[in-house]
Parts: C-alpha cells; sequence; structure tokens
C-alpha cells in the first residue's frame, strides 16, 4: 500500500512539475496582418504577439501609418480575450533595418531610441520590444550598412534598453539560426544579462540566396545539411548560453525550388528559389494531383515533397514537424517556439493547433 501511495505521489508531482514548465512555455506568433483578420484565430493559444513590424524613423521606434496603429491597439484589446497574452513590438525585419547600424553606433542613437521604445510601449499599453536587425556585423538585406563594430553595438543597445525599460517590459530579439550568425553577429554572453528571449529563426536555413536545395526549416542536421534548429542549441549549450532564453523558430509557410537534376528527390541538389506557399494555402491532395509525391525525412524530422516530372521541391513544416519541435522544445528546457507567421496558418485546425495539442498532450 505504501509503495502504491508513494507512485501515486510521485505521479502528482511529474504531473504537477510538467504543467508548471508548460505554463512557462511560451507561445510567439508573428503577426504581419491587419487588424481584421487576427480575429479568426485562436490568440487564447498564444502567449506572446509579435507586431511586425515597426521601423526606425531618425533614431526613433516609429509605427508606419495609421493601419499599423489600428492593429496595435486592436492586439492590445485581444487581452480582453486571452489575458495572459503579451504583445510585442517587432522593429526591423528583412529589408526594414536600413540604418540600424548608423543609429545603433552611437551613444546617443541608442539612448533616442530605448526611451522612444518606452514611450511608444507606455502610449499602446504594449509589453516589449522585439529587435529584427538582419543582420549586426555581417552581410544581410543587399547594401545595408554592415560593421564589425556592430556586434558590441548591439550589445550596448540591449544594455541601454534594459537600463530604460526596467524590468516590466520583455526585451527579444531575431536572431539567424545559421553558423556565419551565430559566429559573428552577437555577443552571447554579454547579452545574456539583457534579454528575455532570443527568437532563433531556425527557418530560411535553405532561402532564396542558397543555389542549392534542402529542407529549409529542418529541427535536425543531416550530412548533407549541418544547418538546422538543433544545430544552433547546441552551440548554445556549447558556450553555456541559457537555453531557458532560447525560442526555436518554425515556419507557416513553404518553399519550392526549381531543381537542376533529378537526384535524391530533389534534395541537396543546384536549385534555385521559385515561390512560397502558405500553409493556409497548402493543399496536400492538390499538389499530388500536380505530380507531388510526400516524404519524410526521418533524420532531419522534417517533410518535404517532390517534383520529379517538373524537377521542383517543396521543402516547409506540417503538423508532425511542428509537434516534433514542440516536444523538443519542451524536451531541452527552452524558452518556447515561435513562428512566421501567424497569417500564414490556417484560422481552423492550423499548425498553431500542433503546438498547443502537443503542449497539452
Amino acid at each position: 500500500m505504501k509503495k502504491i501511495l508513494l507512485l501515486i505521489f510521485v505521479l502528482n508531482t511529474l504531473i504537477v512539475t510538467a504543467q508548471k514548465s508548460n505554463k512557462n512555455f511560451s507561445v510567439i506568433a508573428y503577426y504581419a496582418g491587419d487588424s481584421a483578420h487576427i480575429d479568426a484565430y485562436p490568440v487564447e493559444k498564444l502567449t506572446h504577439i509579435n507586431f511586425s513590424f515597426c521601423h526606425l524613423q531618425g533614431d526613433e521606434l516609429h509605427v508606419d501609418n495609421a493601419r499599423d496603429s489600428a492593429t496595435i491597439k486592436h492586439l492590445v484589446e485581444l487581452k480582453q480575450r486571452n489575458p495572459s497574452l503579451k504583445i510585442i513590438l517587432s522593429m526591423g525585419g528583412w529589408g526594414g533595418c536600413e540604418t540600424c547600424s548608423q543609429v545603433f553606433s552611437t551613444d546617443s542613437g541608442r539612448t533616442a531610441f530605448a526611451k522612444s521604445v518606452k514611450e511608444v510601449s507606455e502610449y499602446f499599453k504594449t509589453d516589449g520590444i522585439d529587435i529584427d536587425w538582419e543582420y549586426p556585423a555581417i552581410e544581410g538585406y543587399p547594401n545595408h550598412q554592415y560593421l564589425t563594430a556592430d556586434k558590441e553595438n548591439f550589445t550596448a543597445l540591449m544594455k541601454t534598453l534594459r537600463k530604460k525599460l526596467g524590468k516590466k517590459y520583455e526585451i527579444s530579439f531575431a536572431a539567424g539560426g545559421f553558423k556565419k550568425f551565430l559566429d559573428e553577429s552577437v555577443e552571447w554572453n554579454e547579452i545574456a544579462k539583457y534579454v528575455d528571449k532570443v527568437n532563433l529563426m531556425s527557418y530560411d536555413l535553405v532561402s532564396g540566396f542558397s543555389g542549392t536545395t534542402g529542407h529549409h526549416t529542418p529541427l535536425y542536421s543531416t550530412p548533407e545539411q549541418i544547418e538546422s534548429a538543433d544545430n544552433a542549441i547546441k552551440y548554445f549549450d556549447s558556450i553555456h548560453f541559457p537555453l531557458n532564453k532560447v525560442v526555436i523558430g518554425a515556419a507557416m509557410y513553404g518553399r519550392i525550388f526549381n531543381v537542376s537534376t533529378d537526384a535524391q528527390n530533389g534534395l541537396y541538389q543546384q536549385g534555385s528559389f521559385d515561390h512560397g506557399m502558405s500553409w493556409k494555402n497548402f493543399n496536400v491532395d492538390s499538389m499530388q494531383q500536380q505530380g507531388y509525391v510526400y516524404y519524410w525525412d526521418d533524420t532531419a524530422k522534417a517533410p518535404y515533397m517532390y517534383n520529379k516530372t517538373q524537377l521542383k521541391i517543396f521543402t516547409y513544416d506540417n503538423e508532425r514537424s511542428m509537434a516534433a519541435k514542440t516536444k523538443y522544445a519542451m524536451d531541452k528546457g527552452l524558452n518556447g517556439i515561435m513562428f512566421w507567421q501567424l497569417l500564414d496558418d490556417k484560422p481552423e485546425d492550423g499548425l498553431l493547433n500542433s503546438i498547443d495539442s502537443t503542449l497539452h498532450h
């Protein structure tokens, strides 16, 4: 009888511990839509919505137009549906950080920016700032300035933001999921004390600039493709960066590439980016009718489809890979999972459901 009671106690303790850890697990949606479309989505299953995007105007955070202002205000109103929801203003984006290197290179620029972040956040009653600078110290968007000094200046920016915002507001940034960014863009152990979250862009790891095909958002590396979510997590682990501040990324969209030769079902071949496809527009039956065949890469834990006739490969996240990523983040003690972007998901029975059902399984 004592053994049974002990077993029940242990099981209850494990369940309570799991529930507590799941409560602290972030589910972050970047959102680049308007104020109307968000209402169709199950925001109760999110912990954060990152409004995408605000930009720099001079050395201050700027909301671009009245439409964006209305969207931010409506996102804040969603707290009536989900009281624990946090609304974060994300600044930058691909092509949206042209003057970041210049502005953040001076104390005065960083101070003015931090002051404006606090003012804008207080005005909208939002909960924090997410810096999406692509990329400090390495080449990103074509013709945008990048300097070696960006690395130290990025640390100084995070320090200035924390000093100005205090503990009330969250500070996060979007990090490239690839080796060059991890190695060269950020002083990881310096910024750890200032930031709450690192939103790891473990997608677009094979992009329109790659010149070859592969998985654009794999969980694990393969012999042919090192870049993956797990590869980045191993890097963070090796430098003792706190994993409970890392959020891995998933994609609510896929990428179709043209391949040059019919080999390995289109994987790891010379190729060129054709076009992207939102998950909400994806239909496996329709793709199969076009000649695509579904495959699951059990090493990468990633799906893909290959069209042998058209020499096209489609790389994406689906329900199975989304569940695997969520479980991985839970098992590794990560801060959570994020994705680009909510408007690409199906409003009902979408990939967000796969995340939520894995969390509460």
